[in-house]
């Protein structure tokens, strides 16, 4: 198989001629997939479906201390669950807060409170000149859309094999008081899967930030959405490292049940310090009397303890991974042979990663739409939607079955080849 970057003009003119009609007999097919989002699949969904089998209306909705579920009341979770949400996040139960169904929630409504009261007494980031968040790319797009959303600066942060470029990120946290926080996926990155090394985590947890109330936002989204049960990456426990630099307050850790069991309906939690805690308690408060406690009961009841978490996860890696495996597969055999695109295996997580030749990551995504194969926008992983060298897509293939995942896949290597062809022709016609 020859290399497109091999090729004549008269080769890859050829080649795109091909392309476009066998691209033009999958319309045809009047496909229909979409990979936007990285949803879990209903044969997911159903794994769970027996965890409310576990109450009945004769049921007694205690918590471990007494506390009526039913009830009011309860407003940092109940015991079981904070110890439960704990073991995610590495961290002691004392130090977690339980919310409702989504982490994004959290996020925001940090950010949120961050604008309008201020840090642990600090100015309200509304009152000031300036606000600045770092963001490592490619990133999560919904992090990027709630700082985007409060009018807040954002510096994309290069992305190395073990995480964010630290040197770039100790420098702007170092000398600009105007950067107030950081945005990280630190196990198994949304998209390309990286899990950060513990010397990333480290440098992390020994930052010397210009603002008092700077914060790392540590997004564990994937804590335990590992692919291969004897092959996983690990994750040093943020929370400990800045213990152990006495930065404690510098961190906030987000976590959620949200791609365990039930992505609409299931509960969310962060980890914090005590003066973080207490800061944040003050607006909980008024916010709300307390989270869905008979929910964190029964998370907690069916899925017991870190052993019972990693039990069910490895049925949920059996239905994801040979998903994975066959975007991996194709891409190893249609398109790095042909010089025109990169990617990284990644050992969990929900994404793949896949790095088109500069300039092509939109008229892919396009291509594959007009075949029936819906992606997410091209430039989504970076701040205000724009990726500087047009080259990076997200592939999410949770979502479809593994027939259609391997369908939409060939539609995939169709359109980067096609659009590869196409942009290599234009080049060369223009020298």
């Amino acid at each position: 198989m020859k290399s497109y970057l091999e090729m004549s003009y008269e080769e890859l003119l050829e080649e795109k001629e091909g392309l476009e009609k066998e691209l033009e007999k999958i319309k045809e097919l009047g496909l229909d997939l979409n990979l936007t989002r990285g949803k879990p699949s209903p044969a997911q969904l159903d794994l769970s479906m027996d965890m409310y089998d576990l109450i009945d209306s004769d049921s007694l909705l205690m918590a471990e201390d007494g506390t009526d579920c039913r009830n009011y009341g309860g407003l940092d979770g109940i015991g079981e669950a904070k110890r439960l949400m704990a073991g995610f996040m590495d961290c002691d139960p004392e130090q977690v807060i339980v919310h409702g169904n989504a982490s994004l929630n959290i996020m925001y409504d940090m950010v949120a409170r961050s604008m309008t009261h201020g840090v642990l007494g600090s100015t309200p980031w509304c009152m000031l000149d300036q606000v600045k968040f770092l963001c490592p790319v490619p990133g999560y797009d919904r992090h990027f859309s709630i700082t985007e959303f409060f009018g807040i600066e954002m510096i994309n942060i290069p992305m190395n094999a073990d995480g964010p470029d630290m040197e770039l990120v100790e420098k702007l946290v170092r000398e600009d008081e105007a950067v107030k926080g950081i945005w990280c996926v630190p196990k198994y990155s949304n998209p390309q899967g990286i899990t950060y090394s513990d010397e990333v985590v480290r440098r992390f947890a020994a930052l010397e930030p210009a603002a008092e109330d700077f914060r790392i936002y540590w997004d564990n989204a994937y804590a335990v959405h590992d692919l291969y049960e004897d092959d996983r990456d690990h994750l040093l426990p943020i929370m400990k490292e800045c213990e152990r630099t006495g930065r404690e307050d510098m961190i906030y850790q987000f976590c959620s049940t949200s791609k365990v069991t039930f992505s609409g309906a299931g509960f969310s939690a962060m980890a914090a310090s005590k003066a973080n805690r207490e800061d944040i308690y003050k607006q909980m408060a008024v916010q709300t009397i307390g989270h869905d406690k008979i929910k964190q009961w029964v998370h907690a009841r069916y899925l017991k303890d870190m052993d019972g978490v990693r039990a069910h996860m490895a049925r949920h890696a059996a239905i994801v991974r040979p998903k994975f495996e066959a975007v991996e597969d194709l891409l190893s055999k249609e398109i790095i042979p042909r010089g025109i695109g990169a990617f990284r295996k990644p050992k969990g997580g929900y994404f793949i990663c896949f790095e088109a030749l500069d300039g092509c990551a939109r008229a892919i995504v396009d291509k594959a739409k007009e075949a029936g194969v819906v992606l997410t926008a091209a430039g989504a992983p970076f701040p205000y939607g724009r990726d500087p060298r047009d080259s990076i897509i997200r592939i999410a293939p949770t979502f479809p079955d593994t027939a259609q995942m391997k369908q939409a896949a060939e539609v995939f290597a169709y359109c980067v080849r096609l659009a590869s062809a196409e942009h290599l022709c234009d080049f060369m016609a223009r020298k």
